[in-house]
Parts: structure tokens; C-alpha cells; sequence
């Protein structure tokens, strides 16, 4: 396993990484608005939440951000914006998620204040491996089975992820197409934490589903102590 060699962040909320990710937009799903099915998702047990909004500008997505950190902090789990490293700070975020079009983890890390977390989407080894001499808190996997909710994903593999676990010293995160039919196989892969859209927030019961998949991630490391 390879040191990470740029560690300015020496936050204690680092070790909380971990367990389910959900991901969600600012779109309301079935009569919820988006509060309501972070809510949802939170009392199933979720212990990550990222607000990933493409289409909304910046000034009126802080609110929900705030709303967001809030639920958050209330539910003892951790708020991280997609993207925008600027509103995250706006909405006190405990972190932000960029990808490998978006500003690089030494730049976002500037603009944040100390102790908040930086998590970055990677697709091979390569990228892990640089990310995390980057200096980043997590890295996020994928896509590690097909999905339909993000058209540009390259294709990972389980066994991609295995490999890369077993590289990296920072947390490392399962994101693509997780369901309960195949999470068994993120976890079996070393996934620290799994991310997931569809399979929570467009379920019937958001916090039944939240419910199985964490409850599954619990077992899973309480088995694997």
C-alpha cells in the first residue's frame, strides 16, 4: 500500500468515511422534495450525502446545500458537494467531490478551509494513484457495473477495485451502478464506502432501501473485523 504523500489535511472527519454514499440532485422524486429524501435516506442509515445539481445555478442551490449540511450534522454523517468548491465553503460542506475535469485536488484544497474534505472520481489505477499523492481524502471507483444515470462514466470492474484498494491508503469508494444485487461484490472488493443514486433515491421506499444497503455494508464489516 502506497503512503499518500501530501497529507495537509489532518482532520479527524477523515476517518469517517466510510458506509453508504448517497447521491442525489435538486429534482423532487415522487411528491419529496429534495430535503425529504435526504431525510429519508439518512434515517435508513446512510453516513455520506453528496448534492451533484448540473442544471440549477449556484446561488439558488446554496439554500438546499445549507438545508443539506444541517440534516447532515443533525444525522451525524457527512455533506459534500459535487463539483463547486466555492459554494461548498458557502454552505459550511464538510467536503467537495471533483472529478478529472474539474479543478485539481492541490487547487481545490486552496480554496477550502482547513479540515475540510476533498474526494475525487477516478477510473484506474493511474488516476488513484496520482489523486492520492495529490492529496486527496478519498477515492471514488467507477463506473464499477453499466448505469444509466451519468452518460460520460468509463467502465471499472470490481476486480479494477481490488486492485486499486489494495494500493491506496486513503478510503476508497465504489461508484456505478450498485445495487442490492450486486453490492455484495463492491464489498468483497474492499469498497470502504459505496456510492449509490438510483437504487436509493428513485426506490419506492427511499428509506428502505437506504436501510437494506447499509444495514448489508454494516454486516459486512462487522464480519470482516
Amino acid at each position: 500500500m502506497e503512503p499518500n504523500a501530501n497529507t495537509p489535511n489532518t482532520s479527524p472527519i477523515r476517518a469517517r468515511v466510510g458506509g453508504l454514499y448517497v447521491i442525489l440532485d435538486a429534482r423532487p422524486r415522487g411528491g419529496l422534495t429534495p430535503l425529504d429524501v435526504a431525510r429519508a435516506a439518512l434515517e435508513g442509515g446512510a453516513r455520506m450525502l453528496q448534492l451533484r445539481e448540473k442544471s440549477m445555478d449556484k446561488g439558488p442551490q446554496l439554500a438546499l446545500a445549507r438545508g443539506l449540511q444541517a440534516l447532515c450534522e443533525a444525522f451525524g454523517a457527512l455533506f459534500f458537494v459535487n463539483d463547486h468548491a466555492d459554494l461548498a465553503a458557502a454552505a459550511g460542506a464538510h467536503g467537495v467531490h471533483v472529478g478529472q475535469h474539474d479543478l485539481p485536488v492541490i487547487e481545490v484544497r486552496r480554496l477550502l478551509s482547513p479540515g475540510t474534505l476533498v474526494g475525487t472520481s477516478t477510473n484506474n489505477l493511474q488516476e488513484a494513484l496520482a489523486a492520492q499523492r495529490a492529496g486527496a481524502d478519498y477515492v471514488a471507483i467507477g463506473s464499477i457495473f453499466p448505469t444509466q444515470t451519468k452518460g460520460d462514466t468509463r467502465p471499472a470492474s470490481p476486480e479494477v477495485l481490488r486492485q486499486i484498494k489494495a494500493r491506496l491508503a486513503v478510503p476508497v469508494v465504489a461508484i456505478g451502478g450498485i445495487n442490492e444485487g450486486n453490492l455484495e461484490q463492491v464489498l468483497q472488493a474492499g469498497a470502504d464506502a459505496v456510492a449509490v443514486i438510483s437504487a436509493v433515491v428513485d426506490a419506492p421506499d427511499i428509506r428502505g432501501a437506504a436501510a437494506r444497503l447499509s444495514g448489508r455494508i454494516q454486516a459486512f464489516s462487522d464480519a470482516a473485523k
